[in-house]
C-alpha cells in the first residue's frame, strides 16, 4: 500500500508540474464533481427534464452519500495532503505539491465521494440520455456519446481530486467502480410513488443507522474523529479546513434531503405534471 500511495503523490507532482495550465480546469471540474452539487444544480436541471429522472437523482445521491460515509468509516484511507508529511515521505523524497482551498477535507479518503457518489447520482441521466437518443438514430457511435461522455467526465473528476491532493489514484478507482456499480443497481428500484412514512422512516434510519455504526466502532475503541486531527494538522491553512466535509455533515443532507422529498411529493403545493407518452417511454 505504501508503494502505491507513493506512486499517487508522483501522479499528483506530474499534474501540478508539468500540466500547470489545466489548474483551473481541474478545479472547475472538481466543483462540477462534487456532491453538493447534485443536491443544488443537477437534481432540479433532471427534476425540470423528467421528473422520474429527478427524483432518480436526488435519491440515489442521499443513499449513495450515506454508504460512502460508512465506506470510509470503515476503510480508514488516508489522504495525500497530510499522508505525505505523516508518513516521512518528504523526508525521503521530496515533491514538489502544494495544497488548494479545496484540498483539505476532514473525512477519510477511501473511496472517493466525488467519484462514488456523482457516479451513482448522473447513472440514471446518461441511461435517459441514452434511451432518447437510441429512438432518434441507428448510428452506433452517436448512441455511444453519453456513455462516453459518462466516463470522461467521471475520470476528469477522478484525475481533479488526485490533482489537488484530496484522493489517491486508487480511492478514486475504488469510487468510481463502486459508483457505477451503484447507479446500475439503484436506478430501476427508485421509490417513485410512496407514502409519506417510507420517507420519513427512511430519513430516520439513515439517522440512526448512522449512529449505531458510530458507537458501535467507537465501543470498539476505534477513534472516528482521527482524519479531522491531521486535517486541522496539516493543511496550510486554517481556513480551508471546511466545516462542511466533515462526515455528519452529509448525513444532516442526507436525511433532510430524504425527509424534505416525501413532504414536497405529498404536498397540496405539488401537482404532478400530465404525461406524455412519449416522453414518459423515453425517459423511463
Amino acid at each position: 500500500m505504501e508503494s502505491a500511495m507513493s506512486a499517487g503523490i508522483a501522479v499528483a507532482e506530474a499534474l501540478q508540474n508539468q500540466l500547470p495550465w489545466l489548474e483551473n480546469v481541474w478545479l472547475w471540474v472538481n466543483f462540477l464533481g462534487d456532491p453538493k452539487s447534485l443536491f443544488l444544480f443537477y437534481f432540479p436541471a433532471a427534476y425540470y427534464a423528467s421528473r422520474r429522472v429527478g427524483i432518480a437523482v436526488l435519491w440515489i445521491s442521499l443513499i449513495a452519500e450515506w454508504l460512502n460515509l460508512v465506506f470510509k468509516w470503515l476503510l480508514f484511507g488516508d489522504r495525500p495532503f497530510w499522508w505525505v508529511h505523516e508518513s516521512g515521505y518528504y523526508s525521503q523524497a521530496p515533491a514538489q505539491v502544494h495544497q488548494f482551498p479545496s484540498s483539505c477535507e476532514t473525512g477519510p479518503g477511501s473511496p472517493s465521494g466525488h467519484c462514488m457518489i456523482t457516479g451513482a447520482a448522473l447513472w440514471p441521466i446518461m441511461t435517459a440520455i441514452s434511451s432518447q437518443m437510441a429512438t432518434r438514430t441507428h448510428s452506433r457511435w452517436v448512441r455511444m456519446i453519453p456513455s462516453l461522455a459518462y466516463i470522461t467526465f467521471l475520470l476528469a473528476v477522478g484525475l481533479s481530486r488526485v490533482f489537488l491532493l484530496a484522493h489517491f489514484p486508487h480511492q478514486v478507482l475504488a469510487g468510481l467502480i463502486t459508483g457505477a456499480v451503484l447507479g446500475w443497481l439503484m436506478a430501476p428500484q427508485v421509490p417513485m410513488e410512496r407514502e409519506l412514512s417510507f420517507y420519513g422512516l427512511t430519513s430516520l434510519a439513515l439517522l440512526l443507522g448512522t449512529s449505531l455504526i458510530y458507537w458501535t466502532l467507537f465501543t470498539l475503541g476505534l477513534d472516528l474523529s482521527w482524519s479531522i486531527s491531521l486535517a486541522s494538522k496539516w493543511c496550510e491553512r486554517p481556513e480551508w479546513v471546511h466545516v462542511d466535509t466533515r462526515p455528519f455533515a452529509s448525513l444532516s443532507r442526507d436525511s433532510g434531503s430524504a425527509l424534505g422529498l416525501g413532504i414536497a411529493l405529498h404536498s397540496p403545493c405539488y401537482a404532478q405534471p400530465p404525461s406524455i407518452p412519449q416522453q414518459a417511454h423515453i425517459w423511463r
